[in-house]
């Protein structure tokens, strides 16, 4: 891994999909009308130098291999000197994604970012099994860790390990979706970014909401809300080949100060 980050950064790129854009924690002064952690860690960054620019090319319901295709070129003539790059939540979601291949190609795509001289960060994705609904992913999602955890110390890069941080509940950190995080799990992750490159930061966690006692009868009625809410549209757009990302563009596309 990355030795810690003691030198000021001066550009940072961010690439994904919904997770990096910021999606679940709104904010409708900001391009795409959410915040997220990528924001959040570039508005510290900022602080620490005078020429900082920052930009998001992440699209939410982008696969892997659409943010390497659509996203790494892009970013490398942006002249970063900080990359973010998460994917895979989206391909593990789907039963017959091909791990291995995938893995190839993020191996590739890695060795280009981290070729160009910049610091680059990687995640694994958090453990499903904190949800019910998704716990059936569980197994494709620890055999695509264990590949990110390989790559990333393949080419040097620093890694958070999302499946490895516990405690979480979802009534805490995700939105009313159950897919994405909420403020809280941005803020958090956010916090552990910062704390893998080394970089001191006054980030502290946010408070959690409270969550109300359910009856059975309550928990099964906001269950099948939910199911009506996100979930059948969800199934609507995979069975039609439709992205929540169709006609979304990258909120930041060029690498600019924070406004």
């Amino acid at each position: 891994m990355n030795a810690p980050t003691r030198q000021a950064l001066h550009r940072y790129v961010a690439l994904g999909d919904s997770f990096t854009e910021g999606v679940g924690d709104p904010d409708p002064d900001r391009p795409n009308g959410c915040r997220g952690w990528a924001d959040r860690v570039a508005e510290v960054l900022a602080t620490r130098t005078e020429d900082f620019g920052y930009a998001n090319l992440a699209i939410r319901g982008r696969k892997l291999p659409a943010i390497l295709a659509e996203q790494v070129e892009p970013a490398l003539a942006l002249r970063p000197d900080l990359v973010t790059i998460h994917g895979g939540g989206n391909d593990v979601l789907r039963p017959k994604v091909d791990l291995d291949a995938l893995a190839d190609q993020y191996d590739a795509g890695i060795g280009r970012l981290v070729g160009s001289g910049a610091q680059v960060v990687m995640f694994t994705i958090a453990d499903p099994g904190i949800n019910p609904v998704f716990r059936v992913i569980r197994g494709r999602t620890a055999i695509f860790n264990e590949w990110a955890r390989e790559i990333a110390e393949k080419h040097g890069a620093t890694l958070v390990d999302m499946w490895r941080m516990r405690g979480w509940k979802v009534s805490e950190v995700m939105d009313e979706d159950r897919l994405h995080l909420n403020a809280v799990g941005h803020n958090a992750i956010a916090i552990a970014v910062l704390d893998a490159l080394g970089i001191g930061h006054p980030l502290q966690p946010l408070p959690v909401r409270e969550s109300p006692t359910l009856t059975r009868r309550e928990q099964r009625r906001q269950n099948l809300e939910w199911a009506r809410t996100h979930a059948l549209p969800w199934v609507h757009r995979r069975l039609t080949g439709r992205s929540s990302g169709d006609g979304v563009q990258p909120k930041r596309p060029a690498c600019d100060p924070i406004g």
